[in-house]
């Protein structure tokens, strides 16, 4: 976009070289807007008010020793304080990263250790663990616990911010330059310890203009946060996009607390991993089943309308005049009622989604999209363009994204949204970025003839069986997932084997409440996974997604295993991918019981 156009449509932010800079005109151009509130407007902060807290932060920081290119960590929830250090750090020139809240002592020791930060801001929440982890931390100086001072060698936000009343931040944001790095991003560690992915302003700008030529972001945007800090989405989403397009941000601090907030906040963009996708379409379709055959009979004509649209066949009248019907008189309202009737675009990533999935959204009038993109890649790579989603792809490459296939079909990606490297790790950036500047995604991918993309699975992650074949753990994971609400996490195992097996996790809303219509209360996971009804449910399950798998691909046995799954444990990453290697060593007894 050309600066004239960019400074008439009251967008300047979006012509700016760095993210200080963006921060800057964004406060001179929306000073009176809500930037950062929370559900209730117990906290709500201007723009301009934001600018003066960030910078009062600032220059308590720079007190205590930050200095540029200095690192700070952050290991805060989703509060209005992760915003003000973030940008307070910024403002002097150093590199705020951020720690998800389930890491051990032992790995806020490595991501703390590997980026060198000499100062943290730390959550009361969060200090044991953090305090736990200092001892290995020699090169950490101070840390400042947000509710307030908590021992030696802590010091309270409050007597951080407001410091030095005469701090001047201008010299210091402006000395800025585009390849500064702006944070770093601390990859989730399905194969080894995380890589921090150094980003830098030219990323960021980069991808921010990315998102813009999809969704023209209109005047007073609104975004939730409610994703981990730590991972590029919420950046991105919630954190970088909002400074520049002058959203409000309204803070989740409970994840789980998301689709309640979606209805008090009516976002104008939301993006979410495919599990929260998969509980709000079971809770929807279980309180549709009960409104009558007129309901269902509207939901499977809209449902066939999409595939067939998505087929590029033509739809009936009768099947149309039905699924608009059930528009007018149903979907529209489900809409409301879900809070994504005011929602540009609505997207999903981070994992394969179940077909089924995105159909019904389809249906229910939702245009809900998958996007790739990895931290490697500022998060941005391709998208489904609102109205021209083509369902079982990620979609067309992003504005000022190259991409090719290698050989072996490894996606290769090259533009300004490509990392600068990782950190302390010149062996690794040589082995991911080549010398023409391609990025080696690590992701197998298929290209269609109108540029729409489609990932098959991981490069190091392809199950190759006893016979040679080739096949994808991830699609066939989404297929099963897909097939029945009583799971809720599947691990396919299947590498150097004769067949495929599964090890399945019930999902803890749904199994408990079909146990109960089976007169089994009270239960928890770990015992319903030995419950006949339960076990019945998840083989119904099985055998549905067998029928739409390829015969190889299908699962001949199976092991529901007793428990949960966490974010952050010992099988899943923080981002809720499979840890596989240590998957199939803790449940290598039960994996090979499947083969005895």
């Amino acid at each position: 976009m050309e600066e004239s156009t960019i400074a008439a449509a009251g967008r300047r932010s979006l012509g700016a070289r760095t993210m200080t800079e963006a921060f800057r005109l964004t406060v001179e151009d929306h000073p009176d807007r809500v930037a950062l509130r929370t559900k209730d407007d117990e906290v709500s902060l201007t723009w301009a008010q934001l600018r003066d807290r960030v910078d009062a932060l600032a220059g308590g920081l720079a007190g205590l020793g930050v200095k540029r290119g200095d690192t700070v960590a952050l290991m805060l929830g989703n509060r209005p304080e992760f915003a003000i250090a973030d940008l307070a750090a910024l403002t002097l020139g150093a590199t705020p990263f951020s720690i998800y809240q389930t890491f051990t002592p032992g790995q806020i020791a490595h991501v703390v250790g590997d980026a060198g930060a000499k100062l943290a801001i730390v959550e009361q929440a969060y200090l044991e663990r953090f305090l736990a982890a200092r001892a290995e931390l020699p090169a950490l100086e101070t840390v400042v616990v947000v509710e307030g001072a908590a021992g030696p060698a802590t010091v309270g936000w409050n007597d951080v911010e407001g410091a030095d009343p005469g701090f001047d931040p201008e010299p210091h944001w402006r000395a800025a330059n585009p390849e500064d790095v702006v944070t770093l991003i601390y990859t989730s560690g399905t194969t080894g310890p995380p890589k921090g992915v150094q980003l830098v302003h030219r990323n960021i700008m980069a991808m921010v203009k990315a998102a813009d030529a999809i969704i023209r972001f209109p005047d007073g945007s609104k975004v939730i946060s409610w994703l981990p800090a730590a991972h590029i989405a919420e950046r991105n989403a919630h954190h970088y996009m909002p400074i520049v397009f002058a959203m409000t941000i309204t803070f989740c601090p409970n994840p789980r607390e998301i689709v309640a907030y979606l209805p008090a906040v009516k976002p104008t963009w939301f993006f979410a991993v495919p599990r929260i996708f998969e509980k709000l379409k079971g809770g929807l379709e279980g309180h549709l089943s009960t409104q009558g055959e007129q309901t269902v009979g509207w939901l499977g004509a809209a449902r066939r309308k999409v595939e067939l649209e998505q087929a590029g066949e033509p739809v009936p009248e009768d099947v149309a005049a039905q699924a608009a019907e059930g528009e007018k008189q149903l979907f529209a309202g489900l809409r409301a009622m879900l809070g994504l009737d005011e929602a540009l675009a609505v997207n999903v990533g981070a994992a394969p989604t179940p077909r089924d999935v995105l159909v019904f959204f389809h249906a229910i009038g939702v245009q809900l999209g998958e996007l790739w993109g990895m931290s490697e890649t500022t998060g941005v790579g391709a998208v489904n363009p609102p109205e021209r989603v083509r369902i079982g792809t990620v979609g067309p490459p992003s504005l000022g994204v190259e991409v090719r296939l290698a050989d072996d079909g490894e996606l290769l990606v090259r533009g300004d949204v490509v990392m600068a490297g990782y950190r302390n790790q010149p062996e690794k950036t040589a082995e991911a970025l080549d010398p023409e500047g391609w990025l080696h995604t690590g992701d197998i991918a298929e290209i269609d003839a109108d540029g729409y993309i489609s990932i098959v699975d991981r490069k190091k992650e392809i199950i190759i069986n006893a016979a040679g074949k080739n096949m994808s753990p991830a699609n066939i994971e989404s297929t099963l997932k897909g097939a029945g609400p009583v799971i809720g996490h599947v691990a396919v195992i299947g590498d150097r084997r004769p067949y495929n097996t599964a090890l399945i996790v019930l999902d803890s809303d749904f199994a408990p409440a079909l146990a109960a219509q089976h007169g089994i209360e009270g239960r928890t996971l770990e015992a319903l996974a030995g419950e006949e009804a339960i076990l019945a449910a998840v083989q119904a399950a099985v055998d549905k997604g067998n029928g739409e798998l390829a015969r190889v691909e299908q699962i001949k046995k199976f092991t529901i295993v007793p428990g949960d799954w966490a974010p952050g444990g010992d099988e899943l990453t923080p981002t809720m991918k499979l840890k596989r290697k240590p998957i199939h060593e803790k449940y290598v007894a039960e994996i090979e019981a499947m083969y005895a």
